[in-house]
């Protein structure tokens, strides 16, 4: 009998800001060939765009050019020419048009995601300031993809030792205390307690919160969110059986290394995780949108306009970006695959004793 080939992953790339690093770390990343072997790579740019790119960075890739992403050849670098013209590139410098093709990009790259043309999709860095318009008025990825694909999205930052959550992400630090409530504590509890478990394989979650105020507001007298909202809404989560702990007070919680001891981490707002974990692991850690039925992944850091153009950006975020894209995908056909056999045990046991879990 024949042996059937598996097909390799199809792996979308939006190209991001052209005036900042991620054409270069992008196209570093595939420059070895071996990567070739993971996956097929599928870039939403133009030939003219990637040419100048190679050429300038001296980088040495035959890329395919294509039409659709449907038309992507496995053992190739491959081009959907999206850009009707030759982009302007002006490395450092933050222009409208280099918002306006990172945008055309992304949207494009999302519809094919959505069609099922490729199979996951690593985003380039995009500047938050130049990607306004009538037609796209979201503070980045995250959002803009929570609009367009099933789910509640959520920025999970991930390494293989630290994974943390956010309970607010772009959002003003004025307006951190009013958004956080219950129905929003327990649903990115959720979020991440099903991350863990199909895109991660953790087969009972341990996972740890971090306290809205300083010092957990130490009983009320700095804040008492934690001591009306959090802390209530943890003991309610625990009682069902779940390993939720906390909240703990941010500032000692990652010098003593309790981090450490927990598969994720959920943190209030934006710089109560991101500080910490970029500390940490700056330059190996993936953003990753949990909670949607799409993968989303990309590098730790933004367009680093400072260096732009300069050779010298470092790609192996946007590689670990990849690799991890390639391994929730995996993850996620072994977990189906999983739930499959265990309704199929279920439906031979009497209903009384049938337990479910998170949906």
């Amino acid at each position: 009998m024949k042996k059937i080939k598996n097909k390799k992953i199809k792996l979308g790339i939006s190209i991001g800001d052209l005036n900042g690093i991620g054409g270069e770390i992008a196209l570093r990343t595939f420059e070895d060939e071996r990567m070739l072997d993971f996956c097929t790579p599928i870039f939403f740019a133009s030939a003219k765009t990637i040419s100048f790119l190679l050429k300038h960075f001296d980088i040495d890739i035959k890329f395919q050019g294509i039409k659709t992403a449907a038309e992507a050849l496995e053992g190739k670098v491959n081009i959907v020419n999206i850009f009707d013209d030759k982009a302007q590139i002006d490395f450092g410098v933050e222009t409208k048009e280099s918002g306006k093709y990172a945008i055309q990009s992304l949207k494009s790259a999302v519809k094919s995601l959505k069609m099922g043309e490729i199979d996951v999709l690593v985003t380039a860095p995009i500047n938050k300031s130049n990607i306004q318009d009538d037609d796209f008025k979201f503070p980045g990825h995250t959002d803009y993809l929570n609009q367009e694909l099933e789910g509640d999205s959520l920025m999970f930052m991930i390494t293989e030792s630290l994974k943390i959550g956010l309970l607010t992400d772009h959002v003003p630090v004025k307006d951190v205390a009013e958004k956080i409530t219950v129905d929003l504590i327990n649903k990115k509890y959720k979020t991440i307690y099903n991350t863990l478990l199909k895109d991660f394989g953790v087969e009972k979650p341990k996972i740890a919160f971090l306290g809205i105020n300083p010092h957990v507001g130490d009983g009320g007298v700095i804040g008492q969110e934690d001591k009306e909202i959090l802390i209530p809404t943890l003991e309610k989560i625990r009682e069902k059986g779940d390993l939720a702990y906390g909240p703990y007070a941010a500032d000692s919680f990652f010098g003593s290394g309790n981090y450490k001891n927990f598969d994720a981490i959920i943190a209030a707002y934006h710089d109560q995780g991101l500080i910490p974990f970029k500390t940490l692991s700056f330059g190996k850690g993936v953003n990753f949108t949990a909670g949607l039925d799409k993968i989303r992944t990309s590098p730790d850091h933004g367009t680093a306009f400072e260096i732009a153009g300069k050779g010298v950006a470092d790609h192996n975020s946007f590689k670990e970006a990849v690799y991890t894209a390639i391994s929730i995908f995996k993850k996620r056909k072994e977990f189906k695959k999983l739930t499959k056999d265990v309704l199929q045990k279920q439906k031979r046991r009497p209903a009384s004793s049938r337990r479910g879990r998170f949906e």
